[in-house]
């Protein structure tokens, strides 16, 4: 794509009502609009990013047998009534009848018990990404905090404890990958049960210091509990290993639910199946991943979900068209800076943009191109054909 006709333009500024490192950087890039408190757009850029999050997320979704679907935004009252919930102050409501859907438990339960006839059914595993609404007092953090957001949300049905445990077992080394394919580090942690969970759950947590939750984590086997709920004690020995534990700030990216037969009951699935239900919200997974991977000129993407793989600056070469023309041959996702502007802001916005690969043509490099990895401080002369076989995706 021609850089010159991609919406949306880069600030020099930081926008005076954002403090969050990454609300920051997104708004500066072009990435994101903020609409209200809470409320963002996701810009070409942005969208670009969002989407490769969610590839990431599908691939091991369906690797491990999950079904995707679309469930509906607006979810009536009497599913709300059926579970106990039509009351809970964290929906939107809509007139009298209908809430803004801030989960769907109720509402695949009760799509699965027209569908599950016998045991045969199941196990069976379904899976949605979607827009969400929750009445958040308080919006914040950027896009880590928001009322409207983009969510996987993950439901799977079994006939006995046994298969739910070993697929919950799946389900959390699938959430490893994605984290880790995210340039996350993440840190299992053990969270309190709610009233529609029938035993503790799990987070997985990225350390940050912007991040809102304190969890206690064991400094040698990584054991960890949230604050909130758990037993240990910064300073204290770990029950497991007797190793220091100590307390850390951290990002909430995924949870892990059991919720055992509450909800198949009180929609009369027949068998009354084991449930449970898996979340990660793509906007919070996007703003965590800037978080953590900036520096003092902009945002470093990981290739995983770059919104380009590559980062073409034209520094006044005739020939820079061609090289483009080239690479878009044999790279899935080109960003050309052909713009009629200096050569330092197109340095400072290819940093501030992030992609993984900054190649520069000019007069200077003659045949060859300056090639930059984004998170390296050394820059190298390549010709076109042995830049584009170092690429991981062209080994």
């Amino acid at each position: 794509m021609r850089q010159s006709s991609l919406f949306a333009k880069t600030y020099r500024e930081n926008p005076k009502d954002e403090t969050s490192i990454n609300a920051q950087l997104l708004v500066r890039g072009g990435f994101v609009y903020k609409n209200s408190a809470g409320v963002y757009s996701f810009l070409p850029l942005g969208w670009r990013v969002i989407q490769q999050i969610a590839a990431v997320i599908r691939e091991e979704m369906n690797a491990i047998g999950g079904q995707e679907l679309l469930l509906p935004a607006l979810v009536e009252k009497k599913y709300w009534q059926a579970s106990g919930r039509w009351q809970a102050p964290i929906g939107y409501k809509v007139e009298e009848n209908f809430v803004l859907g801030w989960t769907h438990e109720e509402v695949i339960s009760d799509i699965a018990s027209h569908y599950i006839q016998s045991e045969k059914d199941l196990p069976l595993a379904l899976y949605q990404i979607q827009t969400k609404f929750r009445n958040e007092p308080r919006a914040k953090s950027g896009l880590l905090r928001t009322r409207e957001f983009i969510m996987k949300d993950l439901y799977s049905f079994h006939t006995n404890e046994d298969d739910f445990d070993n697929y919950y077992e799946r389900v959390r080394r699938a959430y490893d990958k994605i984290f880790s394919r995210f340039g996350l580090k993440t840190i299992y942690t053990v969270a309190g049960g709610g009233p529609f969970t029938v035993s503790e759950t799990h987070e997985f947590q990225v350390e940050s210091a912007v991040g809102e939750d304190n969890i206690l984590v064991c400094e040698k086997c990584q054991y960890a509990e949230n604050s909130e709920t758990g037993q240990l004690k910064e300073g204290g020995g770990c029950p497991r290993c007797n190793g220091k534990v100590k307390t850390v700030k951290a990002i909430e990216v995924g949870n892990i639910f059991p919720l055992g037969r509450q909800y198949s009951e009180a929609f009369h699935l027949r068998p009354a199946a084991i449930m449970g239900s898996y979340g990660i919200g793509l906007g919070r997974a996007m703003a965590s991943v800037v978080e953590i991977h900036h520096d003092e000129r902009g945002i470093i993407w990981p290739e995983a979900v770059a919104p380009f793989q590559v980062h073409l600056l034209d520094l006044g070469r005739a020939s820079a068209g061609q090289v483009y023309e080239h690479l878009q041959k044999e790279v899935a996702a080109v960003l050309y800076d052909d713009r009629k502007i200096s050569a330092g802001e197109k340095l400072m916005d290819a940093d501030l943009l992030g992609i993984p690969w900054r190649l520069a043509v000019s007069e200077k490099t003659g045949d060859k191109l300056e090639v930059k990895k984004r998170n390296s401080q050394k820059a190298e002369l390549m010709t076109l054909p042995d830049f584009i076989k170092s690429l991981p995706l062209n080994p």
